[in-house]
């Protein structure tokens, strides 16, 4: 069993609030957790407005397997918000 995790940290200059910001983050979670299976959660800079810092980990039975849904999921969020991405660190273990 190997779990694949990864951190990703993205910038939103839009919001200015944290609701909204709130409102971003959760939609994004539930979409993320909905299409890949995965748990997911917001991990750092909660009172910081314009910086998103998720965290997403999978259980695999091969590394191959961890690093094709974490790069499915990183690859997703790109794609379904405004956000632009500033940092993904990954690992498998």
């Amino acid at each position: 069993m190997l779990i694949g995790t990864a951190q990703i940290t993205l910038y939103a200059p839009w919001v200015h609030s944290l609701k909204e910001k709130r409102m971003v983050v959760n939609s994004l979670l539930a979409k993320v957790q909905n299409q890949f299976h995965v748990s997911a959660a917001e991990i750092d800079c909660q009172d910081v407005h314009q910086t998103i810092v998720i965290g997403i980990a999978c259980v695999a039975g091969t590394a191959a397997l961890a690093d094709s849904v974490i790069d499915h999921a990183v690859n997703f969020i790109e794609s379904s918000t405004e956000a632009e991405i500033t940092d993904v660190l990954k690992e498998i273990r």
